[in-house]
């Protein structure tokens, strides 16, 4: 497995922004498309988006899209989650994760998951 830190994550009034890192360790995370979910208070952990291992095709939950942005830089060994329209309904611990098989979407088809950074959003 690989190790996965997150970070970035705060406080932000709603209609700003915010930039999640989330840094890797080891040699083949260049191999792996990664994805960032979130999880609020008393809800499941839900998909926000993922990467291809290449960077070349990007997924989003609809609830996100438009307003995120996902990205990665293999020679940092980093993906990054750039958010911007911040609304309350954001607000959530963000974990990122990698994906070792199946859907893009779907939490059981990644492992690796770091200990999350929590984003903040007030109305």
């Amino acid at each position: 497995q690989v190790q996965l830190v997150e970070s970035g994550g705060g406080l932000v009034q709603a209609g700003g922004s915010l930039r999640l890192s989330c840094a890797a360790s080891g040699r083949t995370f260049g191999n792996y498309a990664m994805g960032w979910f979130r999880q609020a208070p008393e809800k499941e952990r839900e998909f926000v988006a993922a990467i291809s291992w290449g960077g070349g095709s990007t997924y989003y939950a609809d609830s996100v899209k438009g307003r995120f942005t996902i990205s990665r830089d293999n020679a940092k060994n980093t993906v990054y989650l750039q958010m911007s329209s911040l609304k309350p309904e954001d607000t959530a611990v963000y974990y990122c994760a990698r994906k070792t098989r199946g859907s893009y979407s779907g939490t059981e088809n990644f492992d690796s998951w770091g200990q999350g950074t929590q984003v903040t959003v007030s109305s």
